[in-house]
């Protein structure tokens, strides 16, 4: 699934690249981090098709940063501001790195457990775009999306991006709305629009 590059670090370290927007056909380096499952192109490029009119000028969270692939792909396609939050400190390393690679100014880490911070009410401006891609078979998704709900982190609007395992028993909040939907392989990749 992931491309690989030998780097003088790791030669299990990879390479994600942004397919579209300022910074198209980039390459960033990613961390070989385990449970790290970076999008693939094809669902990358189905995503972003999905929100082509939506990333301009958005305030962007990216629950399980992991590579910043998502995030990245916002920040190319101007959205306001990006917040990546990842567990892994080497991870969150690297994408600080990438994020001064790009000389991106509105781009901020935080590297901490997704569901502690999201426990905290938010009392910074909500978001316009969130994703939830955690890592599979850690039953990560179901409470991350009730924090979101229940703790201000969204705009009235929001669109929340879940991709978890097809055999995950997964239902969203009260007053989501399923706009998109794709299965690739083994991943279900879902778009809800917030209504509230």
């Amino acid at each position: 699934m992931r491309k690989k590059t030998v780097s003088k670090n790791s030669q299990n370290d990879g390479v994600i690249r942004i397919i579209s927007g300022q910074f198209r056909g980039r390459k960033l380096p990613v961390k070989d981090v385990t449970g790290l499952r970076p999008t693939t192109d094809r669902v990358k490029e189905t995503l972003f098709n999905w929100l082509m009119q939506d990333t301009r000028d958005a305030t962007v969270l990216d629950c399980f940063a992991g590579s910043g692939g998502l995030g990245f792909e916002c920040l190319s396609r101007f959205a306001k501001q990006t917040c990546f939050i990842e567990l892994d400190r080497q991870a969150s390393e690297q994408l600080n790195t990438n994020i001064a690679t790009l000389k991106l100014t509105n781009a901020t880490v935080i590297n901490g457990n997704t569901l502690d911070i999201l426990s905290h009410i938010n009392e910074q401006a909500p978001f316009d775009l969130v994703f939830v891609d955690p890592p599979f078979r850690k039953d990560l998704a179901q409470p991350c999306c009730t924090l979101l709900e229940q703790n201000n982190w969204l705009t009235s609007c929001a669109l929340i991006y879940v991709e978890v395992e097809k055999e995950l028993d997964f239902s969203a909040p009260q007053g989501w709305q399923i706009i998109k939907e794709k299965q690739a392989g083994q991943v279900l990749c879902r778009l809800y629009q917030r209504n509230k």
